[in-house]
């Protein structure tokens, strides 16, 4: 029996390659070889096969996951190329239409006719106290729900949906060009493969089987959530189409800024003024925490910039053990409105370190004699 070929070498795409890759290079293929195009090459059919085959297995998440960890073995099983069996051009195409359109397939190939619904986003503020502890809040959202008079039919009671004449009840309809033939949805019953006669349709929704409604939601907001976590709310997003499932719910986190903290992960930033004095002789310090206020000793001769670091006083991000740390970042702040006195003693005071420069303010000293070097 012959080796078959790898599925991504088939399709002469990448081992990393995007869904849309995989789909590019297989319409591509399949229009070269098919064999309405091809009829002097008897090689064209085999190489169709080949492509809808790996297009076929690379496609599918779990196959292809399955694929990717145990080659062809992981995936014989369900695998196989489907015969041609004088397919029009349009069968080349099912898959890729389907994905568009938001098809599933069922077995063979066939059509169900069945849409889930669309999931849909929710972007919600939250403060940065909520997002390290965790909170629980409600959202009010419209979605396209089943229409709760005709149960999601579209049908008045008792009536119900007939076969639609346009595709004889199959969903879609082809299109001939040529030796083209291309597979669409029935333009009719938008691939429902039935209607409802206008005297037949529901009063509420008017035969479309929803409705736009409100809806409440209660949200819990895990604590050491983030900017940009996602949470889903599973079965929550908009009703499915002809008894398809209902999408989800995906609830964006965004942090409103914070007056005193900046968050990065699991750590905390401030700025903290000290004064003159603390800075120069040392002292101990209040700071603010999101969990109330802790002391802190700042040593002598601290200049501004520094950071100090209190241990455990961020917030604990999600899918962590542990609880990141508070970064202080201090700011000597000069006095100001100082009174004839208070002027009087600084210059004192700035007369007695005169004598000595170099040793009371080292980086003065410094730049100065960079200063002094560059001119000479």
């Amino acid at each position: 029996m012959a080796t078959k070929k790898d599925y991504y070498e088939v399709l002469g795409v990448n081992k990393d390659a995007s869904e849309e890759e995989i789909k590019k290079s297989y319409r591509k293929l399949a229009m070269k070889y098919h064999p309405d195009r091809n009829p002097d090459n008897p090689n064209a059919e085999e190489h169709f096969k080949e492509a809808k085959e790996a297009y076929e297995m690379l496609s599918d998440d779990q196959k292809r996951a399955a694929y990717d960890q145990y080659g062809h073995a992981g995936v014989e099983q369900g695998a196989g190329a489907g015969g041609f069996g004088g397919a029009g051009f349009g069968d080349a195409f099912g898959d890729i239409f389907g994905d568009i359109f938001g098809g599933g397939r069922q077995g063979g190939g066939q059509r169900n006719n069945v849409y889930r619904g669309a999931d849909l986003r929710y972007n919600m503020e939250i403060s940065l106290e909520d997002a390290a502890k965790g909170t629980e809040t409600k959202i009010r959202i419209p979605v396209q729900a089943a229409c709760e008079t005709c149960k999601g039919t579209g049908a008045k009671t008792g009536k119900s949906p007939v076969t639609c004449s346009t595709c004889g009840g199959h969903g879609q309809v082809r299109m001939q060009q040529g030796f083209f033939s291309v597979q669409q949805t029935c333009p009719k019953c938008h691939g429902s493969g039935k209607i409802i006669k206008d005297e037949d349709k529901c009063g509420t929704c008017h035969g479309a089987g929803r409705q736009k409604i409100n809806k409440t939601l209660s949200v819990k907001i895990p604590a050491g959530v983030d900017e940009g976590d996602r949470i889903r709310l599973t079965g929550e997003g908009e009703a499915g189409v002809n008894g398809g499932p209902t999408g989800d719910l995906y609830v964006v986190v965004h942090l409103k800024q914070h007056e005193i903290f900046q968050r990065d992960g699991g750590n905390l930033h401030c700025e903290m003024p000290i004064s003159f004095s603390t800075a120069a002789i040392g002292g101990e310090i209040e700071v603010p925490t999101l969990g109330g206020s802790a002391k802190m000793k700042i040593p002598a001769e601290t200049q501004t910039g520094g950071v100090f670091r209190l241990k455990g006083k961020g917030i604990k991000p999600l899918r962590q053990s542990e609880a990141g740390d508070l970064m202080v970042h201090v700011v000597v702040e000069t006095p100001v409105k100082l009174t004839e006195k208070q002027k009087e003693l600084l210059r004192e005071f700035e007369i007695s370190t005169q004598a000595d420069s170099g040793k009371h303010s080292p980086r003065n000293k410094s730049w100065m004699d960079k200063v002094k070097g560059f001119f000479d």
